[in-house]
């Protein structure tokens, strides 16, 4: 049996909304199946101390060794989507009936005469339509009860329907109203049937229909002062939108669709996709998968619906398996051509649809959250786990011939915004782990925007320069090599006790580029890969490996080299270089957009009148962006030490003149050169 603790979900990494989740077993089998209102409080209760649970919940647990979830918007979604996977799965820890009897439906003898609603169990029946299954047959009584009031069809069993067709007088569902009495000839076979035709379409799922012809009549009632008639609407009405709080999540017209969902960044992509049919949600599914080229998220939609639907066809069931409406996060390119290949496969037309708002809107919102749940958690696993990062150095160091495992791994990224603003961005990952007190940024000047072999060459120099002048100070010592992990720790070099320490004696705090890395990497081929050598052989260091990692087709470059070093796509060494690449890259980029911003305030700022270098220094202290500052008014303006109501005002009018010219000229958005992503304000 496994401990708990050792696929306990990391602090912090369960979302506190509601959802349900599944415990599986070493081979992978569903093993529990549970909602909750809050996962997070949920899921925490099952990873105490193992003598605090109750016998069952203790067994369950050691033999679980993972744990997942999906996140809902509501209970009554997270309580459909329990449903559903107790009756997919049949996990062998959930509650059983104790009759031993089949998961509840809610039943429709549609063949008989007079259809009669009924709870229904075991193997289904022909003439007979289903709806469900629930979990509690309660659920389904109570279901049924407010319906009947509005859609009032008969309920009764045929021994009761004989007894009362044969003494003349309905039984009391009928003389309440909950039944239209058919036994006694209330109401013809057609009639009878119409209003059962009314109570399945609307089980399917069809109420939008429904609650709009009773808000007309009963709008209709009261303006022909029947006022009674109108409450007794207003009560139908209430009842089926009580009715419909006790459904599952249900899409207005019975509506039959797939709703696919993406969350995704430079290294993978996480796919999730809702099956809704009728109305409701009959199913979910998740991949993660990596990125195997630079198309962008309509690229990756068509090519997961060509792998979802490509292999199958109409002789395959494609009507139920291909739904009549696809909803995307984006378009696929070929949006014509994916939508006439998913009906000739399905038999009849298939639309793909971006939703925009409503339901569906929300839904997408709800598959989108479970995506990014689903990619946060894979990579927190991935990246948390001692064992892989091990594994992940080991690779590197193996790949590149490296005489050390890289425990230090610095990353540098230059980047500019249309050939200004250049600048460059230092991070370090040690053990595998980012150390972002380690970040640097850097403004590169006297540089041409367009040259990052340039750029890097004076960054590169910049840092070790600083690193070679501090030595030669006798400030700094070079920073002792730590043990490999599983060593002797006795056998790593030690400090000597005479030599400088590299923490400031004052703060406490290690001071700046204090340790020499064990690893550079840059971002870039061989140009970027060559600058970064040169400048380390100008400062006379020869010690510390260079590469450099292409992003097109994720190449590593070493100096001097004339082929990459090709590192397979699933390879935890690649992988660890690729996500402190695209943190540096990052990082780069969150430097431009701060930088832009108060580049643009400024500009702003200089024809007002009145409004001097110091204070224009406060007000952008005080804002920080372009974007706070557009956002206040006069009032919150005017409250900055310096400012005046005046001035303010004249601040506020300059940001609105400013912000009509762009809009008049319909200027484009500035653009990272280097990267060619598009540079938002904050």
């Amino acid at each position: 049996m496994a401990s708990p603790s050792s696929y306990r979900p990391a602090p912090g990494s369960i979302p506190t909304r509601p959802g349900v989740y599944r415990f599986r077993d070493a081979k992978g089998r569903v093993i529990y199946v549970g909602k909750a209102k809050s996962l997070r409080a949920r899921l925490s209760s099952y990873f105490q101390d193992i003598s605090n649970l109750h016998p069952r919940t203790a067994s369950m647990v050691t033999t679980g060794a993972s744990v997942e979830w999906t996140v809902v918007d509501t209970e009554v979604e997270a309580l459909q989507l329990e449903y559903s996977w107790i009756k997919e799965f049949d996990p062998r820890f959930n509650v059983k009936y104790r009759d031993d009897k089949s998961y509840p439906w809610l039943a429709v003898t549609v063949g008989e005469e007079f259809p009669r609603v009924m709870v229904g169990r075991g193997a289904k029946r022909k003439g007979t339509r289903y709806f469900g299954p629930y979990s509690h047959v309660w659920a389904i009584r109570e279901t049924v009860d407010l319906l009947l009031r509005v859609f009032p069809m008969r309920s009764c069993s045929n021994g009761v329907f004989k007894r009362s067709a044969q003494i003349g007088r309905p039984c009391l569902l009928g003389y309440i109203d909950k039944c239209s009495a058919p036994c006694v000839g209330s109401v013809t076979p057609e009639q009878h049937r119409a209003i059962v035709d009314d109570f399945c379409d609307f089980m399917a799922g069809s109420t939008t229909a429904f609650t709009k012809r009773l808000e007309r009549e009963m709008y209709a009632a009261s303006e022909a002062l029947d006022f009674e008639k109108a409450a007794r609407l207003r009560d139908d009405l209430g009842a089926l939108n009580r009715a419909l709080e006790k459904q599952a999540v249900v899409l207005g017209d019975g509506t039959d669709a797939d709703v696919i969902a993406l969350a995704e960044d430079p290294l993978e992509v996480a796919v999730q996709i809702f099956y809704v049919r009728g109305g409701r949600i009959r199913g979910q599914r998740g991949w993660v998968a990596d990125r195997t080229d630079e198309g962008g998220t309509p690229e990756l939609v068509q090519d997961f619906l060509l792998q979802l639907y490509g292999g199958v066809g109409v002789d395959d069931g494609a009507g139920d398996t291909i739904p009549r409406e696809v909803l995307v996060p984006a378009l696929p390119p070929d949006h014509g051509v994916m939508e006439e290949l998913l009906s000739e496969r399905r038999g009849s037309k298939v639309a793909i649809r971006v939703p925009q708002r409503g339901d569906k809107r929300d839904l997408q919102q709800t598959v989108a959250t479970n995506a990014a749940q689903a990619l946060a958690l894979h990579k927190t696993k991935r990246a948390s786990d001692l064992t892989t990062r091990n594994r992940a150095l080991e690779e590197i160091q193996q790949a590149l011939s490296l005489d050390e495992v890289p425990l230090r791994i610095e990353c540098y990224d230059v980047s500019n915004l249309q050939g200004t603003e250049v600048v460059a961005s230092m991070v370090v990952f040690e053990d595998g782990l980012s150390r972002k007190s380690e970040y640097r940024r850097f403004v590169i000047r006297g540089v041409d925007g367009q040259n990052d072999v340039a750029s890097m060459h004076e960054v590169i120099t910049r840092r070790f320069k600083r690193l070679l002048d501090e030595q030669a100070r006798g400030e700094l010592q070079d920073a002792p090599r730590a043990a490999p992990a599983g060593s002797d720790a006795s056998q790593a070099q030690q400090p000597d006790p005479q030599a400088p320490l590299l923490v400031d004696p004052e703060t406490g705090r290690p001071r700046k580029f204090a340790y020499a890395p064990s690893l550079v990497v840059v971002d870039g081929g061989p140009p970027q890969v060559a600058a970064a050598q040169q400048a380390l052989a100008e400062l006379g260091i020869n010690d510390i490996p260079v590469c450099g990692l292409a992003k097109r087709l994720e190449e590593v470059w070493l100096p001097a080299e004339e082929d990459p070093v090709i590192m397979a796509r699933t390879s935890e060494g690649l992988y660890l270089l690729q996500r402190i690449r695209d943190e540096a890259h990052r990082f780069a980029i969150n430097h431009h957009r701060s930088r832009r911003s108060k580049s643009m305030v400024e500009s702003l700022l200089d024809d007002v009148p009145g409004l001097g270098e110091v204070r224009r220094k406060t007000l952008l202290k005080h804002f920080g962006s372009l974007k706070k500052l557009r956002e206040a008014d006069v009032d919150q303006i005017a409250l900055v030490p310096g400012i005046g109501p005046r001035t303010a005002g004249s601040i506020k009018d300059a940001v609105a003149k400013a912000d009509a010219t762009r809009k008049t000229a319909g200027s484009a958005p500035a653009v990272n050169t280097a990267t060619g992503e598009l540079i938002e304000e904050d």
